[in-house]
């Protein structure tokens, strides 16, 4: 329970003290929940959507850089190309467990537009790089820049929405990476129709980086930290975001403390190991097929400029798969999981036609390449996973951070598979991709039947919901209890 002072007062990530009973008293309308929610989709979605934008624009670069020289100016030969991409996760890998303390030390919105404007930097080096180790380590500090950006964006979102909207949100600004690679395909065209003594791939990281840098000096104005600091919010539409989240029992108002005992519940929770080794097996297959996308769809027997364009389908692919998905874990009950599923077969059915077909099936192995993406918009469902089913501030933070990890060390190990001697059609890599995408299904299923048990033990155990009042679901909030401890918690499938 929390105790009276909890009640009165609590201090946001910024340092500055609320009062609860306040945020309490306030009376809203249903139009006045309606505006607050308008203004959060209007304004903080598109902030969030265009760095995530940016970040995946930023993370194709190196793919397309290839179609541009890159390899042989820098002189690559054998795997090196592969250990670029590893090393960029392993920075990845390398600042996601410090990161997930850091994120709930600071004020999430400052660290995140800090982390936006330095990654833009780093990009903008790798255009200095003259050999295989400059290039190392310029990937490597990249994929420590961008660590932070999702599990802080998640955070967020789990902040500012009900666990019935988060599903949607999650995909919405998760969508910044579909529109990346929809028309980033056309951005690398334009780049390379530009002429001067500047390499293109050079200019390419240069331009990208440049204007990553300048967007983390808007986010530092507008990115909040909390509902209770959002410069875009009135003082009592600050009041009803919070209010609006309390029935989410998440850990909303629980921040700006590092909770060791919710890190040991977080390394000791069953959802959260599937959640991993879902994350892990899934992107066996996404290290190696962005890695290599540009290298594969040339061997289809497109030129250089023409092989970035006909990248643009797998964009379209996944906006459509997207927008489906999402539509239908928010309208259709407990579908999150299910709706995972049928996108990681997809998948695999695209990632056979590639495998399959003969080399001269142009049309047909480009069609597989599009619906081989669609698993990628699995990840904003996990988000919604992890921000609606965990509760406890530092908890969610340590689940994102594994999560993460595991997406690292997915993302190191594929393209381990792509050999260079296979080079362009990769058997051995799509096999390998294949492979971990059927085990994703695995332990998908595995947790949906978790959830399901779960449920009903705690049913039979504390009995069936009822409702409570706004100030029990206030204590459940500052409890500093996490999901497996409120008796009340019921996981969303």
């Amino acid at each position: 329970m929390a105790d009276e002072h909890d009640l009165k007062q609590h201090v946001n990530p910024s340092g500055h003290e609320f009062d609860i009973g306040q945020i309490l008293s306030i009376q809203s309308t249903p139009e006045e929940e309606k505006k607050v929610l308008r203004k959060l989709d209007m304004i903080l979605i598109p902030l969030m959507g265009t760095a995530y934008f940016l970040q995946f624009l930023d993370k194709l670069a190196l793919s397309q850089a290839t179609l541009f020289n890159l390899r042989q100016d820098l002189n690559l030969h054998g795997s090196q190309y592969s250990w670029t991409s590893a090393i960029f996760y392993f920075g990845y890998f390398f600042w996601s467990w410090p990161s997930s303390y850091v994120i709930v030390r600071m004020p999430i919105g400052k660290y995140l537009s800090l982390v936006v404007f330095l990654w833009g930097g780093v990009l903008m080096c790798h255009a200095a790089c003259t050999s295989f180790a400059g290039l190392m380590v310029a990937r490597f500090f990249l994929g420590v820049g961008e660590a932070a950006v999702a599990p802080g964006f998640t955070l967020l979102t789990g902040m500012f929405y009900t666990r019935a909207e988060q599903p949607v949100r999650q995909s919405a600004w998760f969508f910044g990476n579909c529109i990346a690679v929809l028309i980033g395909p056309l951005i690398a065209y334009g780049i390379g129709h530009i002429n001067g003594s500047i390499a293109h791939w050079k200019l390419m990281f240069l331009i990208l980086g440049a204007i990553t840098s300048a967007y983390g000096v808007i986010l530092s104005f507008l990115l909040p930290d909390s509902p209770i600091n959002a410069v875009f919010l009135k003082p009592n539409e600050r009041a009803i975001a919070v209010q609006r989240t309390l029935k989410n029992k998440t850990g909303v108002l629980d921040n700006g403390k590092f909770k060791w005992s919710q890190a040991r519940d977080a390394f000791t929770d069953p959802q959260v190991w599937l959640l991993v080794l879902n994350s892990f097996a899934s992107n066996l297959c996404n290290g190696g097929i962005t890695t290599f996308t540009s290298i594969i769809t040339a061997g289809f027997g497109f030129k250089d400029l023409m092989a970035l364009l006909m990248q643009m389908p797998q964009g379209a692919a996944e906006i459509v798969f997207l927008i489906l998905t999402s539509l239908a874990c928010t309208f259709i009950p407990s579908a999150r999981i299910i709706a995972m599923v049928l996108n990681t077969i997809v998948s695999v059915i695209g990632l056979i036609l590639i495998w399959k077909l003969d080399p001269s099936e142009q049309v047909g192995r480009m069609v597989g390449l599009s619906l081989a993406v669609v698993y990628a918009i699995n990840l904003p469902i996990s988000f919604s996973v992890i921000t609606s089913n965990i509760a406890g501030f530092s908890k969610k933070s340590v689940s994102s951070a594994l999560l993460f990890i595991a997406y690292c060390v997915g993302n190191m190990v594929g393209p381990q598979f792509f050999l260079a001697s296979e080079e362009p059609s990769y058997p051995t890599g799509i096999k390998a991709a294949m492979s971990g995408l059927v085990l994703s299904i695995f332990f998908l299923i595995l947790l949906y039947v978790y959830y399901v048990w779960e449920n009903r033990r705690r049913d039979r155990v504390y009995g069936s919901l009822e409702q409570v009042t706004v100030g029990a679901e206030l204590q459940d909030e500052l409890s500093s209890k996490t999901d497996r401890e409120i008796e009340s918690f019921r996981y969303l499938l």
